[in-house]
């Protein structure tokens, strides 16, 4: 990839095929450090350090929605946005971050080698914790689809800060709708999204000026690299849930009975109908006068008009709203709990069981993968390593007792069987936790049943053999099995020799 601190500084030289611009020639310069660099100008997206979206020819990718509509009309005023936004929250921030060994590209056991390294991950600003970078992340990357991280290396030692994700914008080196090649250059931080090109950060790509952490789970389809909110798809659902709560509200506040017809008699003047008009307005409207009784004079009728709350089934249609949401999230609405993970056989053991493990499998845990593989950049990850997250004390993860007890005996019954073939059992542990029987490692012992009759030992096995001295018979039968047709010949039996104390005492 080209030095962007290179093609800013030479803007005459063009090596990778830009063509020269004329400085001039451009309206806006963008400075850093002490050096202005050009940053936009008349030439249809010619100079690699413009902006790009999908409604233009410029080179950056910034936010395409508008994130601060997303929090307050969605994350600050949906009840099932919100609900669907912690329960992926509580869970997510629940992990720890560890290095995971390697092993002919399977994982092995965790190990605390650099441990200092990932120190960084666990307090990532002063007084902050892993819990606290996460939460930012996951509520970026649901309002955004964006997540950004810069790594600061100081005097005190490096520490990272979240980057609000509509005020970055992603550098490219070409336009992705006039060239191929088009790979990140760098980022530019615009606080508050200010046009003052004074305030502006950059960050270029080979971390010159600090290492930036992209995290985009679900990528926009307009776009190279930007990411996407799983709440573009259903802001309809956000509205539709929205309107319906707000109809409520003005029901309750309309008297709690809605379009009351008033007919008067002809003979009613106007002025008599602008003056009952206003008494009947400023003495029966709102909320704290429901139920009361309306006196009427003469001439008037009351007639009501539309449909009582009760005839109005809200519940399917905030169902409906609400399971779209759900879905959209990858919440099941048991987990959220939403109006239709509420009732019938949802609440089951079994079926509240599979729910969380749908949502850990199918929605936690690939989120955590993918920001393991982005956050790596930031620290040094030790060889034959890779950056994991470790979630074995998580308790929403836990799987149900009984469970867990049946899975323990089978893996029992598998570590003796594998034990009494031969295996040791060191290996067997090993294999058994880490699901490789490549890693089973024999001990040279086989048990009785695959040994001939009478032999101790296996003679053709090129393993440890025992130490044992084989009696005489069996070393005959080892060494030629030809002689054991007969039975082994009965060794004559010599009379014991009398002493000549023992002749004395019979002649006494």
């Amino acid at each position: 990839m080209p030095n962007l601190w290179s093609l800013l500084r030479r803007p005459e030289k063009r090596d990778q095929g830009f063509p020269v611009v004329d400085q001039n020639a451009l309206a806006e310069y963008f400075t850093f450090q002490g050096s202005a660099y050009p940053i936009a100008g008349g030439f249809g997206g010619a100079f690699p350090f413009v902006t790009y979206d999908a409604s233009s020819n410029k080179r950056h990718e910034t936010i395409p929605n508008d994130f601060a509509g997303y929090v307050n009309a969605g994350y600050k005023s949906s009840g099932v946005v919100f609900a669907c936004c912690l329960a992926r929250q509580m869970v997510f921030t629940e992990v720890r971050f560890a290095f995971q060994k390697m092993s002919k590209g399977r994982p092995g056991d965790f190990t605390d080698e650099n441990e200092r390294s990932i120190r960084l991950l666990r307090t990532p600003w002063p007084n902050g914790t892993t819990s606290q970078l996460l939460a930012h992340a996951i509520q970026d990357v649901d309002l955004c689809g964006n997540h950004y991280v810069l790594r600061e290396d100081g005097p005190d030692g490096p520490r990272l800060r979240r980057l609000r994700p509509d005020w970055v914008s992603i550098v490219l080196t070409k336009n992705p709708e006039e060239a191929l090649h088009s790979d990140i250059q760098g980022y530019i931080y615009k606080p508050g999204n200010t046009d003052d090109k004074t305030k502006w950060e950059l960050f270029p790509a080979d971390g010159s000026n600090g290492i930036v952490a992209h995290w985009a789970p679900i990528p926009d389809p307009l776009a190279q690299y930007r990411g996407m909110s799983w709440m573009t798809p259903i802001i309809k659902e956000v509205i539709s849930d929205e309107a319906a709560s707000t109809y409520k509200v003005n029901y309750f506040n309309n008297s709690a009975q809605p379009n009351l017809l008033v007919s008067f008699d002809p003979t009613v003047t106007s002025e008599q109908f602008h003056e009952f008009m206003t008494m009947m307005n400023q003495s029966k409207h709102g909320l704290s006068h429901a139920g009361e009784t309306l006196y009427l004079g003469g001439g008037a009728t009351v007639s009501p008009l539309g449909s009582k709350i009760q005839e109005i089934d809200f519940s399917k249609l905030t169902s409906i709203a609400e399971l779209r949401i759900a879905a959209a999230a990858r919440v099941p609405p048991t987990v959220v709990g939403l109006t239709e993970g509420m009732r019938g056989s949802a609440l089951n053991e079994g079926n509240y069981q599979a729910a969380a493990d749908q949502f850990a499998n199918g929605t936690i845990r690939p989120l955590w993968r993918d920001l393991c593989a982005a956050y790596a950049p930031l620290i040094t990850v030790p060889a034959n390593c890779r950056l994991w997250y470790d979630d074995r004390d998580i308790s929403f993860l836990q799987e149900d007792r009984e469970i867990v007890a049946q899975l323990q005996q089978t893996e029992a019954m598998t570590i003796a069987r594998l034990v009494q073939e031969g295996y040791t059992p060191e290996s067997v542990v090993k294999a058994l936790i880490e699901k490789d029987w490549t890693l089973l490692e024999h001990s040279g012992l086989f048990s009785v049943q695959l040994m001939a009759p009478g032999l101790g030992h296996m003679t053709d096995y090129s393993g440890d053999a025992p130490t044992e001295t084989l009696p005489p018979r069996d070393q005959q039968l080892a060494a030629d099995p030809n002689k054991a047709d007969g039975p082994e010949p009965v060794k004559p039996v010599k009379p014991a020799k009398k002493s000549p104390q023992q002749g004395q005492s019979k002649q006494q």
